[in-house]
């Protein structure tokens, strides 16, 4: 039996972090063995802000290289570039076609980042969570791995499914599958390290915000030790009012591979001072490998293009039959 199908990505808007790696790309990898899944690198939303032409196209091969260094196996999964395949883009024009605007208007992450753009906001920011939809609805997955941040933008995928369904399918032959999220309980949602209710982000003005998975041992280290705390002694997970304190325990136990149970343990009676100096031990020991691995693989630049060569082909074999689907039940002209 086929394995059930697994859709995800990060755009290429810089080096990735440990957010990306904890929130994401280790739930990817512990994954493979039960999933077929399709991961890519998101170059077309990473052209929705205000780029650098210069760094696109290298930050595309070493989010590439994360990924695989991180324990993603090209040969287990299909790893492609967004824009390496058109079918990307003509979807989600049709897409756009049949999306009321309304449904876009509604979208948090819009509201949050167009205040931040001013004037420089583009139609694209907007129009991000409709090719979205494209990318995720292109390869039919069963389920999308999603944060808590991103739940809303599945719910629009599934409401273009539903619409593309009911104006151009039946009841008991749809157009298209309905993926399910699949939200992981732990890890879904790392922490900036100057602000523990603000999620760790790339697109923070400052790098003390979020630790590099490239960071060097001492640059890890100074970052958890000027990371904002409280403070009270005596470490503690889930309180309200000690944001930043759930945050450093939670990177800790996610890269110590401890339960929550024995970290609260542990900690309970630590003060900051003991306790950074070994979240930083941590983490460095945790990134050392990923790091070496990510080294070696920007240094075969061949291998890397030969990975996303066979990911395009692998993903284009999906894509174009799903897309002229589509199509022909909208009823456009066959070539």
């Amino acid at each position: 039996m086929a394995k059930p199908r697994i859709l995800s990505g990060i755009q290429t808007t810089g080096n990735l972090h440990l957010g990306n790696y904890l929130g994401a790309i280790r739930n990817w990898v512990g994954l493979q063995a039960e999933y077929d899944c399709f991961l890519f690198m998101a170059d077309l939303h990473a052209v929705t802000v205000p780029h650098d032409p210069k760094v696109l196209a290298e930050n595309t091969l070493k989010v590439a290289a994360t990924y695989i260094a991180c324990g993603i196996d090209p040969e287990e999964s299909t790893i492609f570039v967004q824009s390496h395949l058109p079918e990307h883009s003509e979807l989600a024009w049709l897409f756009n076609c049949i999306t009321p605007l309304n449904w876009l208007e509604r979208m948090i992450q819009f509201k949050e980042k167009a205040k931040k753009q001013g004037e420089n906001v583009s139609i694209g920011l907007m129009d991000y969570p409709v090719l979205q939809a494209a990318d995720i609805l292109l390869y039919e997955p069963d389920i999308v791995p999603v944060g808590e941040d991103q739940k809303q933008h599945l719910e629009l995928t599934r409401d273009i499914a539903g619409r593309l369904n009911y104006q151009f399918g039946t009841e008991k032959k749809p157009v298209l599958k309905v993926p399910e999220p699949l939200i992981r309980p732990d890890g879904a949602r790392i922490m900036s390290l100057t602000d523990g209710t603000k999620k760790m982000s790339k697109s923070d003005p400052s790098e003390q915000s979020r630790i590099d998975i490239t960071d060097s041992a001492q640059a890890i280290t100074k970052k958890i030790k000027r990371a904002k705390t409280d403070p009270e002694r005596g470490l503690e997970f889930d309180n309200p009012e000690r944001p930043e304190c759930n945050n450093l325990l939670g990177i800790y136990q996610l890269l110590s591979n401890q339960t929550k149970e024995a970290v609260a343990a542990e900690c309970k009676d630590m003060g900051w001072g003991q306790f950074k100096p070994l979240l930083a031990e941590t983490a460095v020991e945790a990134l050392a490998p990923i790091q070496e691995k990510y080294t070696e693989l920007m240094s075969d630049r061949t291998y890397l293009l030969q990975v996303l060569a066979n990911g395009k082909e692998k993903a284009q074999a999906v894509a174009t039959p799903t897309l002229k689907k589509i199509k022909a039940a909208m009823g456009f002209m066959q070539p």
